[in-house]
């Protein structure tokens, strides 16, 4: 065996070996940002009671309601239409928000 290929044959191993490592800390990542995000959303569902504010879709519109009222609080200008598939669907099952500041984010960014 030249030194060479030898050299080839070591930088092929190393390079795979980074590949697989590399590969390896982002499922581990991605495992534990999950895990995260699960034990976040079941603390958030047992400390909140009720919202204090819902978005969802009402006669082809979007509008805010708060919490324990049927009547609509506000009204969303955004075209319906021109939503991803994923927001016409959260907006149909309701988003709830638990206080104004993050209702205002919300309504900016789907405004945008």
């Amino acid at each position: 065996m030249t030194y060479r290929s030898a050299k080839k044959i070591y930088f092929t191993m190393v390079s795979a070996i980074t590949v697989s490592a590399f590969m390896v800390i982002c499922t581990l990542g991605q495992a534990v940002r999950k895990r995260k995000v699960e034990t976040r959303l079941a603390a958030a569902a047992i400390e909140q009671e009720a919202p204090e504010y819902t978005v969802r879709e009402y006669g082809g519109r979007a509008v805010v309601f708060r919490s324990g009222s049927d009547e609509p609080y506000m009204f969303i200008d955004v075209d319906m239409p021109l939503l991803s598939d994923m927001d016409r669907e959260q907006l149909s099952r309701g988003i709830y928000f638990d206080s104004e500041n993050e209702l205002r984010r919300f309504i900016e960014d789907i405004s945008s």
